[in-house]
C-alpha cells in the first residue's frame, strides 16, 4: 500500500492497479463466487479489466449512483451510467470497484442503487485510492494507496484508448461548477 502527501501527487494508476489486482486476488480468496461490480465509470474500467485479467468467467456488473445521489438535481443522468448487474444479486457475494475513494457519499448512493436489485449476501469494496475526506461512516476493504489532498483538488481516474489507465488532477478552479 502506498501513502502519498505530496503537493506533487503523482500516482501511477497502472502501478496501482497491479496492487489492486492482488488485494482483489486475496479478496477473492476468501469467497470465489463473488461477482464483480464496478462503479462508473473508473470503477467500471477496473471491474471488467480486471474479470478479464483473473480470467473470470462472464462479465462484471456496472452500478451508477446517479438515481440514488443526493446532488441529482444539480448533476443530472448521465447515459453513460446505467446500471447492468449480470447475476441476481440476492444472496450473491458482490466486490464493488471505484477508483477513488472520498466522501463516502457515492458509495451511500451505490449501496441503495444495489439494494433496489435484491439483497445481497455481503458486500465489500475495493479501491485504487482512498484520499480520506469521509463524510459517512464509508471504508474500503482494499485500498490499492491512500493518499492525502486538499479539498481543493480532485482525483479523477482516466482511461486512453489503448485502455492504459491514468490519474488525473484537477484544482478548484479549473473545475467546472
Amino acid at each position: 500500500m502506498t501513502r502519498t502527501d505530496s503537493p506533487s501527487l503523482a500516482l501511477d494508476a497502472e502501478a496501482l492497479y497491479a496492487e489492486l489486482q492482488r488485494g482483489v486476488k486475496a479478496l477473492l480468496a476468501q469467497q470465489p463466487d463473488t461477482q464483480l461490480v464496478g462503479i462508473t465509470s473508473g470503477g467500471a474500467w477496473l471491474a471488467a479489466r480486471l474479470q478479464r485479467d483473473l480470467q473470470r468467467p462472464g462479465e462484471a456488473g456496472v452500478i451508477s449512483s446517479a438515481m440514488h445521489r443526493d446532488d441529482f438535481a444539480q448533476r443530472g443522468l448521465s447515459v453513460s451510467a446505467q446500471t447492468r448487474l449480470p447475476f441476481d444479486v440476492n444472496h450473491a457475494h458482490v466486490l464493488l470497484l471505484d477508483d477513488v475513494l472520498y466522501t463516502g457519499r457515492t458509495l451511500r448512493a451505490v449501496l441503495n442503487e444495489l439494494f433496489d436489485y435484491g439483497r445481497p449476501a455481503s458486500v465489500k469494496l475495493a479501491v485504487l485510492v482512498d484520499r480520506g475526506g469521509r463524510e459517512l461512516p464509508i471504508s474500503a476493504d482494499f485500498a490499492a494507496a491512500r493518499v492525502a489532498l486538499p479539498d481543493t483538488q480532485s482525483l479523477e481516474l482516466a482511461q486512453g484508448d489503448d485502455g492504459q489507465l491514468r490519474f488525473v488532477v484537477e484544482h478548484q478552479a479549473d473545475r467546472k461548477k
